[in-house]
């Protein structure tokens, strides 16, 4: 099965789930650079220009005089590579492929992953996409129920929707934990609204209060990173937070294998931004470390509260330091959620079983495909 997968970035440090799924069982061909893609990994660039002007004739039958030269380059690639499915990540690449696919009677699977389905503005500047995607589309796939429940809010028939979270990857469930720091603490994402890095600051100073050793391992990049520079060093935590940037795979499960709890403050931005479901929550959970973390979105359905992880509401900054103290003072606990963690990660929503239902989809979009054209 020849399989286009479609994004908007190459490699985007944030969007490992991305980049997993191309290690989904099939020939894939990886677009990216812009909702209609103008790169194929490991070709370059898709445009060749002494080509255009004999393209445009042959292909302006097909698409029609509206469509753009980025439109008819990227469809003459679907025919040239012999595509028999077209993977869209994010729900804005769906709709905006949707013309093209409809045209070339190509299946189309889209698969939505967090801003796509929740951004006020985005939902509005593409509601009538949407709809003309949720018709054309043969399946849509979103990451959890808050999500599935928003797009069927928008018109996208229930029938169509399959649920599958985002995944880690398996050499998390191959960690074991040694607790050795009984104290210390990770968070990781990007210092975004949605992911309100300062609550999660405000947590730690609150439990330095009555452990004035406590210790966060906080990573990521982003627009609100010198707020927490300024509130790190307003506060004096310089002790008790380590910034440490950008991180690799391999740095993350360093830090995992000693600390005692991760942490994720996730809450809905005023502009309705929510998160799909964090993989860097997924990864800790799958190497056996308790999750403390908000009620919101996915968060939900991959944390067995009170079993897997300890859950406060968004905004409840005293909530969640009293939950981290909790795993402090009760280091079996914390232990006892980290196990029943990975037991839930392995046998729910392991990547395997993640990359097999994307798969399956897409076979069956692809023989449907086909029954009609035969028709």
């Amino acid at each position: 099965m020849n399989v286009a997968i479609v994004a908007p970035n190459q490699n985007a440090y944030y969007e490992t789930y991305i980049q997993a799924h191309k290690r989904i069982n099939a020939n894939v061909f990886y677009y990216f650079d812009g909702y209609i893609p103008n790169q194929l990994e490991g070709v370059g660039s898709i445009s060749q220009s002494r080509w255009i002007s004999l393209m445009e004739k042959s292909w302006i039958t097909i698409l029609g005089k509206k469509e753009s030269h980025s439109e008819m380059l990227f469809a003459r690639s679907l025919r040239k590579n012999k595509i028999e499915v077209v993977f869209a990540e994010y729900g804005i690449t769906g709709a905006a492929l949707t013309n093209i696919c409809k045209k070339l009677k190509m299946p189309l699977v889209t698969i939505f992953h967090g801003l796509d389905a929740s951004v006020k503005d985005v939902i509005e500047k593409y509601r009538e996409e949407y709809i003309a995607l949720f018709l054309y589309a043969s399946k849509i796939l979103v990451v959890s129920s808050t999500m599935q429940e928003k797009l069927i809010s928008l018109g996208c028939p229930k029938d169509k929707i399959i649920r599958t979270p985002c995944a880690p990857n398996n050499k998390f469930l191959d960690l074991n934990p040694t607790f050795n720091e009984p104290k210390s603490f990770a968070a990781i994402g990007r210092f975004v609204n949605k992911k309100a890095p300062y609550y999660s600051l405000l947590a730690i100073k609150k439990v330095a209060e009555k452990y004035p050793d406590v210790k966060l391992y906080f990573a990521g990049d982003g627009e609100l990173l010198n707020t927490i520079q300024n509130l790190i060093r307003y506060f004096r935590l310089e002790k008790n937070i380590e910034l440490l940037g950008i991180i690799s795979p391999d740095e993350y499960t360093s830090i995992l294998s000693k600390i005692s709890g991760f942490m994720q403050h996730s809450i809905t931005a005023t502009n309705g931004d929510m998160e799909g479901t964090p993989v860097s929550l997924l990864e800790a959970s799958a190497a056996g470390i308790p999750v403390v973390a908000t009620r919101h979105a996915g968060i939900m359905d991959v944390i067995i509260e009170g079993e897997t992880g300890l859950l406060v509401d968004e905004h409840d900054v005293d909530g969640m330091a009293a939950q981290i103290v909790k795993l402090i003072e009760n280091p079996d606990l914390a232990r006892r959620l980290g196990q029943r963690g990975k037991e839930n990660i392995k046998m729910n929503f392991g990547m395997d079983k993640h990359l097999e239902i994307i798969r399956s989809v897409l076979e069956g979009a692809k023989k449907t495909s086909k029954t009609k054209k035969s028709l």
